[in-house]
């Protein structure tokens, strides 16, 4: 069987610390392959707020961020209270989005939970279309 690559960008250009929740859990006792997900949106808000956005949807002019595909390659468990270590990275730009790619660690242990990427697009939300990523926006991401 066939497994997902992923390859991390060498700089990441966002860190932030989130701490496993009790209904981040499954059934087995550790975190959830689903919540893994939110997980890492939670940590994409963190890192649109660093820059002053305050939702996904207000880059300004109507103009927002939907998520157009998603790879999550799980590397170990992880454990109500683990506090995890989540580094951002940018990469892939196109005129109307990029990739955006999350590596989580255990705080603790150094080793890494798990690695994602999300395809970001960017939407006028207004018309309901494919937009642009504003000028303002993919400045602070280049940095």
């Amino acid at each position: 069987m066939a497994r997902v690559k992923l390859t991390l960008p060498e700089k990441s250009i966002f860190q932030t610390e989130i701490e496993v929740r009790i209904t981040d859990l499954n059934y087995g006792g550790h975190v959830g392959n689903d919540n893994i997900l939110s997980l890492m949106h939670e940590c994409r808000m963190r890192f649109l707020a660093s820059l002053g956005y305050k939702s996904e949807i207000g880059l300004g002019e109507n103009i927002g961020i939907i998520i157009s595909d998603v790879i999550i390659s799980y590397k170990s468990e992880s454990f109500y209270g683990d506090h995890l270590t989540v580094n951002i990275s940018v990469d892939d730009f196109n005129k109307y989005g990029f990739d955006m790619f999350y590596e989580l660690i255990n705080k603790k242990t150094g080793q890494q939970v798990a690695i994602g990427k999300t395809g970001i697009v960017c939407m006028n939300y207004e018309k309901r279309k494919v937009s642009t990523i504003p000028e303002t926006f993919l400045q602070q991401l280049q940095k």
